[in-house]
């Protein structure tokens, strides 16, 4: 009976010892296909502060918080279910429905480039008065979870495409463990963004230290900047990412023109720099990415703002 006893506890030690490494497996893929979908994610959290402007101080957080709920919705309930279903039983579908959201992505991005250079806006914007503030604050969480429900799309793919050689089991673990540690690490970092001036204000009304009135002011001061930067930084991702994205499923599915000449010069520009030859390299095929992504993402504005009109023209 001991005998027996200590077999049991033997044979439950190996499981929990094959049960950590299963464990520790999946958190190092999960990180490695957290860390190929960065570019999305800083994609995510550059657009997701203009959804809470202009609004009071006090519906800031809320409204952040809808729209979190809703962007771990879109991950475990219907993004998740769907990448298991396509990886199981058609994953040649993945790589063409990756690239359609690229395509996306280079649309959007295109187009913030083309407003910025003097085109039509399309769509609501922030100078629009506001009359119904529920209405406005409804709409604004549900435009939000609209674009989260594409990026955490492409972010899902992204990582899907990463672990596509584990178990079933396994793919569900690391997909799922991506969804809510990028959530989590998006909305935090947006939530202390938004709120970065309501903590400067209150540092320069409330502390008494010359120095803790020196950092609110700084906070006040820098805010604004900071969203600017956002905005540059949340549309040249778009442009990178969804550039990256378009070139390398083109090399997969047989067109590797882009892709060769993109990578050669990146060689190049890596042999020729020394040190920096890593950075430099990097630079070089994300600003190539993003050109690629400008070019068919301006052909997509193109054709979806401006052929109706002129075919509209033609019939008349």
């Amino acid at each position: 009976m001991p005998t027996g006893l200590v077999a049991l506890l033997d044979d439950i030690s190996v499981i929990a010892k094959a049960a950590a490494a299963s464990i520790d497996d999946v958190g190092v893929a999960a990180a490695k296909a957290g860390t190929k979908a960065a570019g999305v994610v800083i994609d995510d959290a550059a657009v997701t502060p203009s959804y809470v402007t202009e609004f009071t101080p006090d519906r800031e957080l809320p409204i952040i918080w809808q729209i979190a709920k809703g962007s771990l919705k879109n991950k475990l309930l219907f993004l998740l279910p769907g990448a298991l279903l396509l990886s199981e039983f058609v994953p040649w579908a993945i790589t063409p429905l990756l690239m359609m959201g690229g395509l996306f992505l280079c649309y959007e991005g295109a187009e913030k480039v083309l407003e910025k250079l003097g085109g039509a806006k399309h769509g609501e914007t922030l100078e629009d008065p506001v009359e119904d503030l529920a209405s406005f604050e409804q709409e604004r969480v549900s435009g939000a979870v609209r674009t989260d429900l594409i990026l955490s799309a492409e972010i899902m793919a992204i990582a899907l495409a990463e672990v596509a050689d584990q178990p079933l089991l396994s793919r569900g673990l690391i997909l799922a463990l991506v969804g809510v540690v990028i959530t989590v690490a998006v909305y935090g970092a947006v939530a202390l963004i938004v709120k970065m001036d309501d903590i400067g204000l209150h540092m320069v009304k409330e502390r008494s230290s010359a120095a803790a009135k020196a950092i609110g002011r700084g906070l006040l001061h820098a805010m604004p900047r900071l969203l600017t930067a956002l905005s540059a930084i949340g549309t040249l991702a778009m442009l990178w990412v969804g550039g990256h994205i378009l070139v390398d499923g083109a090399r997969k599915l047989g067109f590797k023109p882009p892709y060769d000449a993109i990578h050669a010069f990146e060689h190049a520009v890596h042999e020729a720099s020394g040190a920096l030859g890593g950075v430099l390299g990097w630079l070089t095929n994300s600003t190539l990415s993003g050109v690629v992504g400008l070019i068919l993402g301006a052909m997509v504005a193109f054709a979806i703002h401006k052929v109706p009109a002129m075919l509209g023209r033609s019939a008349d």
